[in-house]
């Protein structure tokens, strides 16, 4: 089994595939998922818990990577390790060149939580993922009691949960959805990731559900128009030429039957003009409008199929990697201008009665890069989770006055978040811009005595150039510094270049191509296989990179029969040793070698 998932790889789902792009520092797209216990949570036997967990679901063992076209998800046997929470909610997961697991399961007193990358999954998923390990938690903990699985004892296989439903259910057709209008802007002090405010508010579930059936409309609708009318309350007259709009995301499993874990849901934008007489039953109208069952299945099958029919667009698909980053960056953000905030609710989570004694509660909220309400609820208990990036308390008075004025009682729980608006260390970073600093100091200043001194000789050029060099391999190599192979190529590109440049503007003498650039592959080539061999790595994290390197290896061999070179002695051996490594990497590696190219150059 383990050596049939080492094999598996899937390409991202379509909702996923901008998240990589667009994560970082301002938003690290991660979501939390939360279970408070009526005890002390133990950390051993949550791993315990968690280690069956990962079991039954492995699509979690998952690690992004790129390919030439697409990023892809491939299994690595990496140990889920549970730690106790020491870090601010919703922290970075993902980082580039950095292969490591895209959640993580921490615990604080008697809370479980299950932070989510958004690439890997979305919040069904990850709920369900939460309730099958708060259940072995259970199960470890009292051996003696039964306790009835979370899923409901429906049994799917690893493809079915790995299902891509985006395509199964494509149809082709196209949609005449509205163009989306720019939405108001909230303004205002932008906040650090790790300075997120995040308010929680518990609400009685039955309460918000009667009010709901008052105004004749569902629980989303009415607190998506109570949030939005918060808004309104903050925004000047002249904020009022542009709508208010809520993007909202919505569950494609209630339209198309799914078992999928992966990313299968789409969004609906509430967008509503608003004056000076507005009236949230106003509000409350309108969204009823938009939320009928109707109008949400064509909005959100029309979104799906326009979104599909980009992937499978065979020009787009040939467009490398990086270049789509760019448009998917972009998109994003100039999708966001017509969006004014965010509202996701996870709806009623069902837990049989046997859990009853043991659970409190369920909470969720997630990063975002302006403001995000989430909601979910357990038996009585609703838990709303505001997150905003933006200095400004007044809209979540807001929103509490709204729902006070109309008989829902509010209870603001207070943050209890080890490692909460904790920054992180910033010393690398210190030392990176202390290095710049007086890399450009020893520049002016080799100008100011050249000038000076030996006016006419202008060899603070040389310097200039030296420190440049210097300075541009030390960026690259802590900028690359989490994949090491990665970061050897990126080298070598450099050492070439620059030897390339260096020789041509000191009078071409050949140095370069006879000497600097067949050596440099050559060490590139065996710090690779040693680096390889000492981190233990497996084959598909360093096979593609020694095929390129390799393939380097060759350079030399075509400059010599260009005429390039005038001493043959390193280009033969370079390119000697480089053929025989890519004839040993092809015979001893060839399913391998064919897996890895299949993945990398998937259009």
């Amino acid at each position: 089994m383990k050596e049939k998932r080492q094999r598996r790889w899937r390409k991202l789902d379509n909702a996923a595939q901008a998240f990589p792009a667009a994560a970082g520092k301002k938003d690290s797209r991660v979501f939390r998922f939360y279970c408070v216990l009526k005890e002390t949570v133990d950390g051993d036997t949550l791993q315990s818990a968690l280690d069956l967990t990962m079991e039954k679901y492995p699509l979690f063992r998952s690690v992004l990577r790129k390919g030439l076209f697409w990023f892809y998800m491939e299994p690595r046997e990496l140990p889920a390790l549970v730690r106790e929470e020491d870090r601010p909610p919703c922290s970075r997961i993902y980082v580039p060149d950095q292969k490591r697991l895209l959640f993580e399961v921490t615990y604080y007193k008697n809370r479980i939580n299950l932070e989510v990358f958004h690439g890997l999954t979305d919040g069904t998923g990850a709920m369900q993922f939460l309730k099958e390990l708060v259940r072995n938690y259970l199960t470890l903990t009292y051996p003696g009691h039964e306790f009835p699985e979370a899923d409901g004892g429906e049994v799917l296989t690893d493809s079915d949960y790995e299902e891509d439903s985006f395509s199964q259910y494509y149809t082709g057709k196209k949609s005449r959805s509205k163009k989306s209008r720019k939405a108001f802007q909230l303004r205002g002090e932008r906040l650090e990731q790790a300075e997120m405010q995040i308010t929680e508010l518990i609400l009685s579930a039955s309460e918000v559900h009667k009010k709901a059936k008052e105004y004749g409309v569902s629980v989303t609708a009415y607190l998506a128009a109570a949030f939005l009318y918060a808004i309104y309350e903050e925004v000047p007259k002249s904020g009022l030429k542009r709508p208010l709009s809520l993007m909202i995301p919505v569950n494609l499993r209630n339209f198309f039957p799914s078992g999928s874990m992966t990313n299968f849901w789409s969004w609906i934008e509430t967008a509503l003009d608003f004056d000076e007489n507005t009236k949230l039953e106003d509000v409350i109208g309108k969204m009823k409008e938009m939320f009928g069952k109707d109008s949400v299945e064509k909005e959100i099958s029309g979104r799906m199929n326009d979104l599909v029919r980009l992937e499978k667009n065979p020009f787009l698909r040939a467009v490398p990697l990086e270049i789509k980053n760019l448009f998917l960056l972009a998109g994003t953000t100039l999708g966001g201008r017509s969006v004014t905030a965010v509202y996701s609710n996870m709806g009623r989570i069902q837990m049989a009665d046997a859990y009853e004694d043991y659970i409190e509660r369920f909470g969720f909220f997630a990063s975002t890069d302006k403001m995000q309400m989430c909601s979910c609820s357990y038996g009585d208990t609703m838990v709303l989770g505001l997150t905003s990036k933006i200095i400004d308390p007044n809209i979540c008075r807001n929103f509490v006055s709204i729902l006070k004025r109309d008989g829902i009682e509010c209870h603001i729980q207070e943050n209890d978040f080890p490692g909460y608006q904790e920054k992180p260390s910033r010393r690398a970073l210190m030392g990176l811009k202390i290095f710049s600093f007086t890399c450009t100091a020893a520049v002016v200043i080799c100008w100011m005595l050249n000038y000076l001194l030996t006016f006419g000789r202008w060899w603070a050029g040389y310097v200039t150039a030296g420190v440049f060099c210097t300075w541009l391999l030390i960026m690259v190599g802590y900028r690359k510094r989490k994949n090491p192979l990665k970061n050897g190529m990126w080298q070598l590109v450099i050492v070439t270049a620059g030897s390339l440049l260096w020789d041509v503007f000191t009078g071409w003498q050949g140095w370069s191509v006879d000497f600097v650039i067949p050596l440099a592959i050559l060490v590139n080539m065996l710090s690779m296989v040693i680096i390889s061999a000492a981190g233990k790595m497996e084959v598909a994290e360093y096979l593609f990179y020694l095929v390129q390197a390799g393939a380097c290896g060759l350079i030399p061999f075509i400059l010599l029969i260009a005429g390039a070179v005038s001493v043959p002695y390193p280009s033969v051996i370079c390119s000697g040793v480089s053929l025989l490594f890519l004839l040993g990497l092809v015979l001893f590696k060839w399913k391998d070698f064919v897996r890895e190219v299949q993945k990398k150059f998937r259009v």
